[in-house]
């Protein structure tokens, strides 16, 4: 766990800021459980009482929330980003995949090129040890294990640009995606020249990312999720074209 000792001030206070900095960025996740406090106390170098006093406030800042029994864990600070009328609203309107589609080519084209020009040799690291999982998933035709690659694919790269704001905006949007809210992305790993075609667009994301070309990583992310816009309209098309034979089908079967 990503923790270390606390110098002077008052301790409670510091471990407070510490915590708040780990969410902050995006290093303790939602739902992510913190050591036990013995071991969380030895690991900051701080007495037991000054770390529950510690817990206490960031629990009351709503960023912490204890379970009974099952210990302390990172608050699902994300989970009232969207209000659960306009999330409903989103699952039963075709046209707000499509401005999610945009809004993520815009987001994530600029996280691209930040990470490509600021982001360090370990960010980049992150990103094509996923990118390599990938590839190992695409050989044993997983299609749930190349979706969730997929998303840490892209959220690692969004880390990789150092922009907390963009980073817990566009975790919120990925939350709903998981949730099927969009769209479902294993119907995309599916079909074998799709998941072909994917994986070869996370290569070339990739490989901008490692050139520390900005310009072609945000050209690689563009290309990407228009080709993602593009599946998603062909496959609307033959749903409802299949809906249509169906009733021609059936008007003629009643017809006999």
């Amino acid at each position: 766990m990503p923790f270390r000792p606390i110098s002077s001030e008052k301790l409670s206070h510091a471990v407070v800021r510490q915590v708040e900095q780990l969410i902050l960025r995006g290093i303790l996740r939602p739902g992510e459980r913190l050591p036990a406090e013995r071991e969380l106390a030895k690991r900051l170098e701080v007495s037991r009482p000054s770390l529950r006093d510690a817990i206490a406030r960031l629990e009351e800042a709503g960023l912490l929330t204890a379970k009974p029994g099952a210990g302390v864990y990172v608050a699902d600070v994300l989970g009232g980003a969207f209000a659960p009328p306009l999330i409903e609203l989103f699952a039963r309107h075709d046209e707000a995949v499509f401005d999610y589609l945009s809004f993520r080519r815009d987001m994530e084209g600029i996280a691209a090129e930040r990470a490509a020009r600021i982001g360090s040799d370990t960010d980049l690291e992150v990103v094509r040890t996923i990118f390599e999982k990938m590839e190992a998933a695409h050989q044993k035709r997983d299609s749930e294990d190349e979706a969730q690659l997929d998303a840490q694919f892209h959220m690692a790269i969004i880390e990789a640009s150092h922009n907390v704001v963009m980073l817990h905006m566009m975790r919120s949007m990925f939350d709903l995606l998981r949730g099927g809210v969009f769209y479902n992305r294993q119907v995309m790993f599916k079909q074998h020249t799709t998941r072909s075609a994917l994986l070869d667009q996370h290569r070339s994301i990739n490989d901008a990312l490692l050139a520390r070309d900005p310009s072609a990583a945000r050209a690689s992310v563009d290309a990407h999720l228009t080709y993602v816009e593009n599946a998603l309209r062909d496959q609307q098309r033959a749903r409802r074209n299949e809906e249509v034979a169906h009733q021609r089908l059936q008007h003629e079967t009643k017809n006999d």
